[in-house]
């Protein structure tokens, strides 16, 4: 389904795209000469960037799955759980949207953003990591919600996760489960200028990020949530921060607390979630689009590391 007339994709996007299919192959070359004469590494070579083979099928399901040419997509790319932040973005600067078989996207030329909605847990945040992996994005930021799990937090608040504990089982596909999940600092830095020039707050800590939804009842877990001192738990961070880490994808994340399900009557319910959407909703979404559009604009070089 399309809404609102788009312009069209300009010719250098697609050769760019076409161009970057390339890169696979020019990868595994350069690996295979680099690993050649050691016999104590083993090279990966089931990456998007390469293998040549994996990137075409990625590409093809990207398409399928988001009813949008990987062609389209912008270099900044927000991701969110819900269908209402995809709303509102439309509503806000959206120009083109579309939805495959399985995600909603829209597209922005204005603000140079396009907005991802891969629905929720660790499956899904690691698989659409790896599909935009084609589209090779300069910067990517996930709008998430998450339970707060501090006394000091409260609904509505903002947290800038500087780690995420890695209780989800997608994530050691990818790399050994003792390798932390981190976000791509740069993103963070910049997510933060935002804030203050906004003169808002934020908290900044570990995230809990696990597969398990009813914890909730279940005090064994919650007493080892008190030990690890986390502030706030989720099912997507950690996953996102690590197959963003293996696939080249500059990755970051402001999170906003939904509830607070460690205190009487903090679980989220559909009341609740409601008065949520319509009270942050917009400021988060607006701080996203913000960053986004500026990291865009400043043109500043995010992944400041060579692999």
């Amino acid at each position: 389904m399309t809404s609102k007339k788009s312009k069209p994709v300009s010719k250098h996007r697609v050769k760019a795209v076409a161009k970057s299919a390339e890169g696979p192959k020019k990868v595994v070359k350069k690996q295979e000469d680099l690993y050649k004469n050691n016999p104590f590494i083993v090279p990966t070579f089931n990456r998007i960037y390469n293998n040549p083979k994996k990137y075409k099928i990625a590409a093809d399901m990207l398409e399928r799955y988001t009813g949008s040419e990987p062609g389209r997509f912008k270099k900044q790319i927000i991701l969110t759980n819900f269908e209402y932040y995809i709303e509102r973005f439309h509503a806000l600067c959206g120009d083109t949207k579309t939805r495959g078989s399985a995600v909603t996207v829209v597209h922005s030329d204005s603000a140079d953003v396009t907005i991802v909605n891969f629905s929720i847990g660790s499956p899904m945040a690691a698989l659409i990591i790896e599909l935009l992996a084609v589209t090779s994005p300069k910067a990517v930021l996930f709008l998430g919600m998450c339970g707060g799990l501090h006394r000091s937090l409260k609904k509505g608040d903002f947290i800038l996760p500087t780690a995420a504990i890695r209780d989800e089982g997608a994530s050691t596909h990818y790399i050994p489960k003792q390798v932390p999940a981190l976000p791509t600092f740069k993103i963070q830095k910049f997510i933060s200028q935002m804030l203050v020039e906004k003169g808002l707050d934020y908290r900044t800590g570990v995230i809990h990020t696990m597969d398990y939804r009813f914890w909730e009842f279940d005090d064994k877990f919650k007493a080892q949530l008190y030990e690890e001192r986390a502030l706030a738990i989720d099912m997507e961070t950690a996953t996102l921060f690590v197959v963003g880490f293996v696939s080249k994808v500059p990755i970051g994340a402001l999170l906003l607390v939904s509830d607070l399900p460690l205190k009487r009557g903090g679980i989220k319910t559909k009341k609740t979630a409601t008065s949520v959407f319509k009270e942050y909703t917009d400021l988060h979404l607006e701080m996203g689009i913000k960053a986004m559009s500026e990291i865009a604009e400043r043109g500043e070089h995010i992944r400041h590391y060579k692999w």
